[in-house]
């Protein structure tokens, strides 16, 4: 039986939330209040957590970058009546892998549960497969299967190739110069669009369908891959 810990102070709420789990099968625990859910969360021994922002005594933001400090693989889901792209990127970009705005229906959260275990399936995978993963975006380098909200998408081996690049590099500006190198293994000629025809192809598909942009381009340095 999978576990979950659920850190929301609406009693009402994570009532609804627990009840509903448990019909599906999950064993659940309940925490009313920030500094005891991190607490449980840094005990290592809920497999997903369902993590409230506007908690009472510390915000749920701090409490997320905690527990990503802690369990890399942890699943955690951000459930929250703030709505605004600057908050949802916000929660991504502290460790959050998914991120749902009150009101809810928890058919809905269900199913986003579902997928987020599996997605930490995929990472924790007993074949030693590595999986490089940002925000919902996960690059399975042994299975060449690329995932977006548990949707698969299809690149080709010269895409697939230039994402992985850019996924090992995360956070980081790269220069055209280093993408030819290390993508296209030529030295970079100032009179080809190559690289940049490339990422146009890579944001159609792992970018325009989503409201979170992962591929930003810094004018006159490169591109970097980051959740915001």
């Amino acid at each position: 039986m999978r576990s979950i810990l659920i850190i929301e102070d609406d009693r009402r709420i994570a009532q609804n939330i627990s009840r509903s789990l448990r019909v599906l099968g999950y064993s659940t625990e309940v925490a009313y209040d920030g500094f005891t859910g991190r607490g449980l969360g840094l005990t290592g021994q809920y497999e997903l957590i369902i993590l409230d922002i506007n908690l009472p005594d510390i915000n749920g933001y701090e409490i997320c970058r905690n527990l990503r400090a802690e369990h890399t693989t942890l699943p955690i889901i951000m459930l929250t009546a703030m709505g605004e792209i600057e908050d949802k990127v916000e929660g991504l970009e502290c460790g959050a892998d998914d991120y749902i705005v009150k009101p809810f229906d928890l058919r809905e959260l269900s199913a986003r549960v579902a997928t987020c275990f599996r997605r930490s399936d995929l990472l924790v995978s007993s074949t030693g497969e590595e999986v490089l993963q940002l925000a919902d975006l996960t690059l399975n380098t042994t299975s060449k299967i690329v995932q977006r909200q548990n949707t698969l998408i299809e690149l080709t081996a010269k895409e697939f190739a230039l994402l992985e690049y850019l996924m090992r590099n995360q956070g980081r500006v790269v220069s055209k110069i280093d993408l030819a190198e290390k993508v296209w293994n030529f030295n970079f000629d100032p009179g080809t669009n190559v690289v940049e025809v490339y990422i146009n192809y890579l944001r159609k598909k792992i970018d325009r369908e989503f409201t979170v942009k992962l591929i930003h381009t810094r004018p006159g340095l490169g591109y970097t891959l980051k959740a915001n």
